[in-house]
Order: structure tokens, then sequence, then C-alpha cells
């Protein structure tokens, strides 16, 4: 019975798309997005901020902190989750302009990085 309930509960989180943030670790691309989105509306309802250290991501849940490492200079940033994205095919995140800017990819638009969850 607790198996059967255990599977269940795991069909009803995947089905919305959202992961365990627990142990998450992945390598793709990011891209960050600024001036055009700022003071609108993110998926979690608060406003976008440009300079703030924030990052939309498909799957894992809102307020998950992750460390962002940028694989060509090792420069990385702690962002906060507060947005669903990327829209983009191929992008494993977006980050605000603030991140990409500690990150070292305003100039190039993207990078290749690591995501990794901060154990809390």
């Amino acid at each position: 019975m607790c198996a059967g309930a255990i599977a269940l509960l795991a069909g009803c989180a995947s089905s919305n798309g959202i992961i365990d943030p627990r142990g998450y670790d992945r390598d793709g691309v990011a891209s960050y997005y600024g001036a055009r989105h700022h003071g609108a509306r993110t998926a979690s309802g608060e406003r976008f901020d440009q300079h703030g250290l924030t990052a939309a991501h498909r799957q894992l849940p809102f307020g998950t902190r992750v460390v962002v490492t940028n694989l060509a200079n090792q420069r990385n940033v702690i962002v906060r989750i507060n947005d669903r994205g990327p829209h983009s095919r191929g992008r494993l995140i977006d980050v605000s302009k603030g991140a990409a800017e500690k990150l070292g990819m305003l100039r190039s638009g993207t990078a290749r990085v690591r995501v990794q969850t901060l154990q809390d």
C-alpha cells in the first residue's frame, strides 16, 4: 500500500513538470534576459528585476537556489529560481542580467554552464 501511494504521489509530482531539486547537477547553455522584461511579472508572480540574482528554469521549483558556473571562465553566481523558461530550444537556464554580468557572459549572450542546487 505504501509503495503504491509513493508511486501515485511521484506520478502527480511529475505531471506538472516540477522536479525534485535535491542533487540537481546539469551542464547546458545559459542565456540572459534584461531590460525588455524589467518590471514584468514572472511566473512566480513577483516583478522581474534585471539587476537581481534570479533565473528562469523549466522544472526546478520556485525559490530553489542554484549555483550557476560559467564553464569557460569558472565564474559563478548563486541565483534563485523565480520564473519559467528558457523559451529557446536547447537552453538550460535563463539568468537575469545582473547574474549574467557576474558570470561574464554579457557580451556573448550565452554561455556553457553547470547548474547545481544548493544544499540548505
